[in-house]
């Protein structure tokens, strides 16, 4: 299933420590966490191309370097650029990805979403569709994190009314689309991704909600578990 033409550029945010994957007994950096045999970055470097991505840039932190050399072996393509880096917040690593993806429609990933079979495809073919200025978040109605970031939207999608706060329709799922210029990018302007994302919408800038089914987010031991058994149950389907 291939994505509109329009977008063909994406990255990925893999610049995480892993704290609670380490806390819960595992050792290797997270982008190599594996899931089914494969790691997690294979998984959403394969979702990227599978959508019609074609230019993927990718950050991992300077601790996470041996998921830089398992990358270079796996995809020796140049069209995946890779840059090693250890930041001081998440949204950092979003600026330095976002700056090289600058120019065009981009769609940005973290490394441990896990979308249910079609889900990214979907938001890949939405998002191709925005409006040249929009912002476009993946947003579900699953909630599976201790501090979700809350978004109140209509409920079949589109501009959304409010992020942040106690409450909401659908909270966020990791996912992002990016205008061609993402105003304000400069690492020292906001502590965190959240904080950057809410100001957008403050600032009344055009941020669109879109719609996924439950997504999960392989932050601890139990959450890889969750997507084994998601990996066993669409094999079965496809059987």
């Amino acid at each position: 299933m291939m994505a509109t033409a329009a977008l063909t550029q994406g990255g990925i945010i893999a610049a995480g420590q892993g704290e609670r994957l380490q806390t819960g007994g595992i050792s290797l950096p997270k982008p190599l966490v594996p899931v089914a045999g494969r790691p997690l970055i294979g998984h959403a470097i394969d979702r990227l191309l599978a959508a019609g991505i074609e230019r993927i840039v990718i950050i991992v932190s300077e601790a996470g370097v041996a998921a830089a050399d398992w990358i270079k072996g796996a995809f020796p393509d140049p069209a995946i650029e890779l840059i090693v880096r250890t930041t001081a917040s998440s949204f950092e690593s979003f600026c330095l990805v976002a700056d090289r993806l600058a120019g065009a429609r981009s769609v940005v990933t973290t490394v441990d979403g896990w979308f249910p079979e079609g889900g990214f495809d979907s938001f890949v073919r939405t998002a191709a569709d925005l409006p040249e200025d929009a912002f476009g978040l993946g947003v579900t109605r699953h909630v599976d994190d201790e501090k979700p970031l809350w978004v109140t939207m209509p409920a079949d999608g589109g501009r959304i009314e409010r992020l942040g706060g106690p409450h909401g329709t659908h909270v966020t799922a990791g996912l992002y689309a990016l205008p061609p210029a993402p105003p304000n990018l400069t690492p020292a302007a906001f502590a965190r991704l959240r904080d950057y994302l809410t100001w957008l919408v403050r600032q009344e800038t055009p941020v669109h909600g879109i719609v996924l089914p439950k997504v999960l987010d392989v932050d601890r031991p139990q959450d890889l578990h969750a997507a084994e058994r998601t990996v066993a149950a669409m094999g079965e389907l496809n059987q």
